[in-house]
């Protein structure tokens, strides 16, 4: 069942201040890389990122090598974030108004579903070499996204990945999620992954 730690911003602010996603997906799947390149189109538009994974600053170091502000947490043994850690972050980060705050999960297809951070979207990375199956055998992760970005879509022809079958089977787990085709790496799909973040930040000020 979907856990929820009560949190108040020490700041005295809101989450209804900014648009709030976090992602979230397996190791390896392409969602820093995702988030840097992300980071370096938005260009000037104010954002900040909390980055967790089990142990290191790596993911968070390469985030701010881009420019932005970015906190590190480190769970140890723990497989996923809190609303708790988050909260603590966001004080210190203190995210302008009508900024963008991204929140990546620490990488693993199971835990992270089942606890929620106040974020205003869930978006599911789904490296396309992980394989088609991957929304059938972990649901609860792909129920509980907004979006599906499959990522990697350069590598398919190569690994004989069948992009059609993959949509098939997120939406037979939820038929009212939304999904892009890109590659962080080559930049396909690029423009419609940051149209689509634009569109819920003005959707989320007016």
């Amino acid at each position: 069942m979907p856990r929820t730690t009560r949190w108040r911003p020490a700041t005295g602010g809101s989450c209804g201040r900014w648009a709030y996603w976090r992602s979230i997906s397996s190791p390896g799947s392409g969602k820093t890389t995702l988030l840097c390149r992300t980071v370096e189109a938005l260009g000037d538009a104010p954002l900040a990122v909390i980055e967790g994974d089990q142990q290191t600053s790596v993911d968070a170091d390469r985030i701010r090598a881009t420019g932005a502000r970015a906190i590190q947490i480190n769970t140890g043994k723990g497989c996923h974030l809190d609303a708790e850690m988050v909260g603590r972050a966001i004080d210190d980060l203190r995210p302008r108004p009508h900024s963008f705050l991204f929140i990546e999960n620490v990488g693993n297809l199971v835990c992270p579903a089942a606890f929620d951070l106040g974020e205003d979207a869930k978006v599911a990375i789904l490296s396309v070499t992980e394989g088609e199956d991957k929304p059938l055998k972990y649901p609860d992760m792909f129920t509980a996204a907004r979006l599906a970005v499959l990522n990697k879509v350069d590598l398919a022809p190569h690994c004989d990945a069948d992009l059609d079958t993959c949509e098939a089977n997120l939406r037979r787990v939820n038929p009212d999620i939304e999904i892009l085709r890109l590659s962080a790496r080559t930049g396909e799909g690029m423009e419609a992954w940051l149209s689509w973040l634009r569109t819920r930040l003005e959707e989320k000020a007016s």
